[in-house]
């Protein structure tokens, strides 16, 4: 497991908590949301629906990792 880590923890994120993907590195900002998705901007991670996944590589979102400066 890799330090940070989410693996599905919602009580570990704050609303405004980025995340990134192991996989791909792409970062979840929830102020942007992801159009992909049609995820309005303003969405914290743990508000993602369920079946939600990486939009640049598929990954799933147990796959991301919480940034440290991740802003309250």
């Amino acid at each position: 497991m890799f330090e940070g880590s989410y693996l599905g923890d919602n009580g570990a994120l704050r609303p405004a908590s980025r995340l990134e993907c192991k996989i791909c590195w792409w970062v979840y900002d929830p102020a942007l949301g992801d159009p992909v998705w049609d995820i309005a901007p303003g969405t914290p991670f743990a508000a993602l629906p369920a079946h939600w996944k990486c939009p640049v590589c598929d990954g799933a979102r147990e796959q991301f990792m919480v940034l440290d400066d991740a802003r309250a």
